[in-house]
């Protein structure tokens, strides 16, 4: 037996594990959804649909969800609060848009995230599949139905621009959304200059974004003891984009639409206006103008801001 002979079967497997390590990222484009939890679905129906402008509709992905979707493919979910949730815990899940669900979930089975064995479909033709960040967050990769349905809306906006949650580690949040997804840094501040407690990543193929919410504490994921489910809220976000915050302003006060806890509108560290909105279980919406209106504090913007 020649020593060719005897290391053939060794070569073979680096050319079979070189092989299956070749799945490419599938397009990462946009933000999809936030999904939360509610303890008064009526109430929280008359904010999202009425505030907000939202379009209700079934949830494809769950019976016992709803939907409020600003756009055909951009929503927020709404689900029962569940018996054994955590205390204060209103956030479920943030979702994505990706050009290919099977695609990504191979991209990322490859590169050791746990993944399923074959991804979701939902009952509108969507595909999906679940995962966690290395806290613990979860993560759906949507693949849009390949026709959606129009929205035609009173929403006071059509584009969910970022939508953010609590961590605790950037430096190993970041190992998985920007060197595993590709996400691109975009702006980082706090309420000091040299703060980065709230950190911004571009989607790898867009403009929306994903916020980190830093905290402080002993825990090392999750919603620290010591944070109020209000606090929590703040920081468990999204946002949607507006032209002009004193426009959507005098809309909501013309239409009788500030009806929960809201803000003034102010211009936020980014150097953009904004205007917060609190649902019936403290879930922030913040209504935020595309552009910044002055300098930023802490960190110049990195990536082109979204126009519309």
């Amino acid at each position: 037996m020649t020593r060719f002979t005897a290391a053939l079967p060794t070569i073979l497997a680096m050319l079979v594990s070189t092989a299956i390590a070749q799945t490419a990222r599938p397009a990462l484009p946009s933000v999809s959804h936030l999904s939360l939890y509610t303890t008064d679905a009526e109430k929280t129906e008359r904010y999202y649909a009425h505030d907000l402008g939202g379009v209700k509709r079934p949830d494809p992905q769950n019976p016992k969800g709803v939907r409020y979707y600003f756009n055909p493919i951009q929503f927020v979910e709404v689900l029962p609060l569940p018996e054994n949730a955590a205390p204060k815990l209103r956030f479920d899940h943030a979702g994505y848009n990706t050009a290919n669900a099977e695609q990504m979930r191979r991209y990322l089975g490859e590169h050791h995230v746990e993944v399923p064995a074959e991804v979701t479909k939902g009952s509108d033709g969507s595909q999906y599949f679940f995962v966690r960040d290395p806290e613990g967050n979860r993560v759906q990769f949507i693949q849009p139905p390949p026709n959606p349905a129009p929205v035609a809306s009173d929403a006071l906006s059509n584009h969910i621009i970022h939508v953010g949650y609590i961590i605790h580690n950037i430096a190993t949040q970041d190992a998985f959304y920007i060197g595993l997804l590709g996400f691109r840094p975009y702006w980082h501040g706090g309420k000091t200059e040299d703060s980065s407690d709230w950190t911004s990543m571009q989607m790898p193929d867009g403009r929306d974004w994903l916020e980190y919410m830093k905290v402080q504490g002993p825990e090392t994921t999750g919603i620290p003891a010591a944070m109020s489910q209000d606090s929590a809220g703040v920081l468990d976000h999204f946002a949607l984009g507006v032209q002009n915050i004193e426009q959507s302003m005098n809309l909501l006060y013309a239409n009788d639409r500030l009806n929960n806890k809201h803000s003034q509108p102010q211009i936020g560290r980014d150097g953009k206006w904004q205007l917060n909105m609190y649902d019936p279980d403290g879930i922030r919406a913040e209504l935020m103008e595309f552009q910044p209106s002055v300098k930023p504090c802490c960190s110049p913007f990195l990536q082109p801001s979204p126009t519309k």
